[in-house]
């Protein structure tokens, strides 16, 4: 089994950047894990939101496989502790899918299609944070969890 955040445009702040890079490879400790950015879209001054949205969501569509299990970051998804995301994820350790598949999209949120296509969503927090924080955020939540599920002093309960 795999996780996957799978991004659409890159980072570029570079101390963000920094912070991504540091937890993916703390996450790498226990798990198989990467990170898969997709390209932004060209060219978005002569689209219309909606449009910029339908390339995204066929971007990331693409990407996907059938047997992959997608779970959206969105913050409209459903909310956890960090306990109770650790047990979420606990849950996931065990599932016989080959992919678990974490989505951030663009500004603008996902197209209908994807919203259909996932199997959950989720949400890190009822407030809106940048696209590039988001990435940051959901690492380090990652990470927390398998502390936790480890029994490792990272958590402070």
């Amino acid at each position: 089994m795999k996780f996957v955040l799978l991004t659409v445009g890159k980072t570029t702040d570079k101390h963000l950047l920094h912070l991504q890079e540091d937890y993916k490879n703390r996450i790498k400790f226990y798990l198989p894990f990467e990170i898969i950015t997709l390209p932004e879209i060209k060219n978005t001054k002569k689209l219309s939101v909606p449009e910029i949205v339908e390339k995204e969501g066929e971007l990331i569509f693409n990407y996907l496989q059938i047997t992959d299990e997608v779970i959206l970051l969105d913050e409209k998804g459903e909310h956890f502790t960090s306990v109770g995301f650790s047990e979420f994820i606990s849950k996931k350790l065990l599932s016989s899918k080959r992919r678990i598949i974490f989505v951030v999209g663009g500004p603008y949120g996902f197209a209908k299609e994807i919203y259909q296509r996932a199997n959950r969503t989720i949400a890190l927090s009822s407030m809106t944070f940048s696209h590039e924080m988001v990435r940051v955020i959901f690492l380090e939540q990652l990470y927390r969890a398998m502390t936790i599920l480890k029994g490792e002093p990272y958590h402070h309960a």
